[in-house]
């Protein structure tokens, strides 16, 4: 019986309607040009009087400044942790410039791509490093941008000079204060370089030579960097014993160096991005080498679980972005490479041609065909080809509030 006195029965669609996949122009975008990560330095080196720098970041001028990095420490991870962390949450009404409010990532949320935002002062679109990993061009092979495998020119990769090499070259004392395994890797040399860079193997060592550092001239400006809040959070997650005895650590870390500011100083507490807990299920860890609808046409996948850099195979990339959409659309933003630029996810309006505040023409096949960023509580992981990566508790790339949002707390003396 197909129908009755009083018409046909309604369809199937009327009671489960298709899937309406996320607007990618509807994701939280970072600040870029006046609260984003690349806007401190160049903020702070011209109040230094460094010449050919400006910012729509408002930060008042100081003789002598230190931004201490703390890798992982992400807004809302800190407000959520009071106990943990009373000196630096008694700090939280002076971040952005006494407005008490978070600085912005950038897109992704991940090392690599804001470490190289700190230091250029760019938006990930012009110093080119989009991702965790993203596919070299010129070889067709992915490229790890934290690791730096395999190997490439670093400045080929990134030609642009650093704010510390600008700051340098005007006069500013400058130097990098950090763990000794970061000396001559290729991400310092592109990102951080510019002055001198000490190697310390201790927390506390590394806050007293910054501060000793900061004091050795009229102007100065030192970095200084922590990473392990972030690898107990990768490893134990950010609701661990282990996460939080970190951050406690931190949290006396920057009291010991704030106690010892010079005169006319200024002290910048940030991170590179938060992080977030995505639980060990199929329905929240999506696994792309056991998913044939995902990798159907996909050549390459790129990014990490939270951002991923889809390259498709010659002539695919429509068909995957509809499958895409279809599968994980309502969980992610899916866009393809030129919606993600228009919608200013890695810098501004833009396109092939790298006009405005886009995307340079050398950086912009880095990105994938399509780039999904996570919406949801969920991760595009790949068990058999990124196994260490995918057994991680925390993660981030993405641009929701706990990934995005960052501290950026200010003492002064």
């Amino acid at each position: 019986m197909s129908g009755s006195a009083t018409g046909p029965l309604p369809s199937a669609a009327s009671f489960w309607p298709e899937p309406t996949p996320l607007d990618p122009r509807s994701a939280p975008l970072p600040k870029y040009g006046t609260g984003s990560l690349a806007d401190l330095l160049p903020a702070v080196a011209a109040g230094q009087e460094v010449p050919g720098l400006s910012s729509g970041l408002g930060l008042a001028p100081a003789d002598r400044v230190c931004v201490f990095l703390v890798d992982g420490l992400g807004w809302e991870l800190l407000r959520a942790h009071p106990g943990e962390a009373p000196f630096l949450t008694s700090l939280l009404p002076s971040s952005l410039g006494g407005a008490g409010k978070p600085l912005t990532a950038g897109f992704p949320s991940t090392t690599a791509t804001s470490l190289a935002s700190v230091g250029t002062g760019l938006p990930p679109g012009a110093h080119g490093l989009p991702g965790y990993t993203v596919r070299d061009p010129g070889t067709g092979q992915l490229m790890n941008q934290l690791r730096w495998q395999p190997w490439t020119d670093p400045h080929d990769w990134q030609p642009y000079p650093t704010v510390f090499q600008l700051a340098d070259a005007a006069g500013v004392h400058t130097c990098q204060v950090s763990a000794p395994t970061f000396a001559e890797t290729p991400l310092t040399k592109i990102a951080l370089s510019g002055g001198t860079f000490h190697g310390r193997l201790t927390g506390e060592e590394r806050m007293d030579l910054a501060a000793e550092q900061l004091g050795a001239a009229g102007r100065s400006l030192v970095y200084t960097y922590y990473s392990e809040v972030d690898g107990k959070g990768h490893r134990f997650g950010v609701d661990s014993p282990e996460w939080r005895d970190q951050l406690r650590y931190v949290d006396g870390l920057a009291q010991r160096l704030a106690e010892q500011l010079p005169p006319r100083s200024a002290l910048y507490v940030t991170a590179d991005h938060g992080m977030i807990d995505i639980p060990f299920d199929p329905e929240s860890r999506i696994d792309f080498d056991e998913d044939w609808e995902l990798r159907a046409g996909v050549s390459l996948l790129g990014g990490e679980g939270r951002a991923r850099h889809v390259y498709a195979v010659p002539g695919a990339a429509g068909d995957v972005l509809a499958v895409w959409r279809e599968v994980v659309g309502e969980r992610m933003w899916v866009a393809g490479r030129d919606e993600a630029i228009e919608a200013g996810w890695f810098g501004g309006p833009g396109g092939a041609d790298g006009g405005g505040k886009g995307v340079d023409d050398r950086v912009y096949r880095r990105i994938g065909d399509i780039v999904a960023a996570a919406c949801d509580d969920v991760a595009i992981v790949a068990s058999h080809t990124e196994p260490k990566e995918s057994a991680m508790v925390g993660l981030h790339g993405s641009m929701t509030p706990v990934e995005q949002l960052v501290p950026l707390l200010e003492v002064r003396s």
